[in-house]
C-alpha cells in the first residue's frame, strides 16, 4: 500500500463496514437475493477492473452458444442511455456500451442486453422467442439482488485479492470474504510459464477465503490485426501510436514490446469516452493500434489514421476441460 493510500485507511474501514452491513443482511436474508429456476451464470470480481471479465465472457459463451440458446446481460459501464435496452451489431456504442457492443459483434446468435437493474433485463429476456435457456450475467458480483445458480469469481495474478485492500485504500469493492460466494475462482493474466509450485502457493492463500475450485488462465493475442482490413502484426509500420482506455494495459505493452515494436503510448481511463478534440488529435496519426474494446468506441471515427485492434482471447492453463466439466455440471442440474 503506498503512501497516500496509507492516509485513506480510516475512509477504508468506513467502506468496509457499510459493504460489510449489506452482505450481512443479504446472507441473512433479510435482503431478498432472488433465485431462478433455470441457469443463471454469473462472472465477476472483488476488485475493480483489469481482471479481463469480456475475456472470460466470450470464452463461457463460445462454450455454450453450439447447444444453447444463450443470452447475455450487463450494465453497460459508459453508456448515456438507461433501463432496458437490446444490443446488436449496428447499436451506437455510446447507448449500449463498449463491452456489450464488442459481444453483439461477434456472438450474433447469442441475445445481447444492458439493463443496470438486473432483475428485470433477466424479466425481459426471457420473455423473448425462442426464450434463451441460459443467461450469462457480466460484471455482477456485488449486484446481490440477483443470485446466479453459478458464480465465476476472477482475479488478477499481478493484483490478487488475497494482497489486496478495501476501497479506497486498496481496489477491493468489498472484503476478501466475499470470496466464499464463487463457486470457481480464475486467476487470470497469468505468465504462460507459470509453474505447479507457484500454483499450489496462490491456491493455499486462496484456501483462507474460499473452498471452490482455483483455475488458471492467460492472455492469448491473435496472429491478425483487424480493421477496415486484416494485417499480420509485423506487417504495422516502424513507428505507431498505441491508443488505451483500458484499466490495465501492461500485458499488451509487454507483448509489443517482446515484438519488438516502436510505438508511442497514448493513455487514457478505462472505457473513457473520446471528446472531438481529442478524436481530432489522435487521427493527425498515420496509423493507430488500439483494443478491442476501444475499436468499439474509436471505430468510424477518423479521417485520416488507419485504425487497428489486436484481439485477444483467454486460454486455460491445463485446467479447460475441468472447467468445462464444472460448468456441464452445473448445467445438468436443470435438466433432471
Amino acid at each position: 500500500m503506498n503512501n497516500l493510500r496509507k492516509l485513506l485507511f480510516p475512509f477504508a474501514l468506513i467502506y468496509q463496514a457499510i459493504t460489510g452491513v449489506r452482505n450481512y443482511l443479504f446472507n441473512k436474508g433479510w435482503l431478498v437475493s432472488r433465485v431462478y429456476d433455470f441457469p443463471l451464470i454469473g462472472i465477476g470480481n472483488l476488485s475493480v477492473g483489469g481482471t479481463g471479465k469480456s475475456p472470460m465472457t466470450e470464452y463461457v459463451l463460445r462454450l455454450l452458444v453450439d447447444n444453447y440458446k444463450v443470452a447475455t446481460l450487463s450494465r453497460g459501464y459508459g453508456r448515456k442511455t438507461k433501463g432496458y435496452l437490446d444490443v446488436t451489431p449496428d447499436s451506437a456504442v455510446n447507448r449500449t456500451g463498449d463491452e456489450p457492443l464488442q459481444f453483439a459483434k461477434k456472438f450474433k446468435e447469442v441475445y445481447v442486453a444492458v439493463d443496470e437493474d438486473r432483475r428485470n433485463g433477466i424479466s425481459l429476456l426471457r420473455n423473448k422467442n425462442p426464450k434463451p435457456e441460459i443467461i450469462v450475467l457480466d460484471d455482477v458480483y456485488q449486484h446481490r439482488k440477483v443470485k446466479p445458480g453459478f458464480m465465476i469469481m476472477l482475479s488478477a495474478y499481478d493484483s490478487m485479492f488475497y494482497g489486496d485492500f478495501i476501497l479506497p485504500a486498496g481496489n477491493l469493492r468489498e472484503s476478501r470474504k466475499g470470496a466464499k460466494r464463487a463457486d470457481c475462482i480464475i486467476v487470470t493474466k497469468c505468465p504462460s510459464t507459470l509453474n505447479e509450485m507457484e500454483k499450489g502457493e496462490i491456491v493455499t492463500k486462496i484456501r483462507k477465503y474460499s473452498s471452490a475450485p482455483v483455475y488458471f488462465s492467460t492472455i492469448a493475442y491473435g496472429v491478425k490485426l483487424h480493421g477496415a482490413s486484416s494485417i499480420d502484426l509485423n506487417e504495422l509500420p516502424s513507428s505507431f501510436t498505441l491508443v488505451t482506455g483500458i484499466a490495465n494495459p501492461a500485458l499488451l505493452l509487454n507483448y509489443l514490446d517482446e515484438n519488438m515494436l516502436r510505438y508511442e503510448h497514448v493513455e487514457f481511463s478505462d472505457h473513457h469516452n473520446f471528446t472531438e478534440k481529442e478524436i481530432n488529435e489522435l487521427d493527425k496519426c498515420d496509423v493507430i493500434l488500439t483494443t478491442e474494446k476501444d475499436y468499439m468506441r474509436l471505430e468510424g471515427k477518423f479521417k485520416h489514421a488507419t485504425l487497428y485492434y489486436l484481439p485477444i482471447e483467454m486460454r486455460f492453463l491445463e485446467e479447460k476441460d475441468r472447467f468445462s466439466t464444472q460448468i456441464s455440471g452445473f448445467l445438468k442440474e436443470f435438466s433432471k
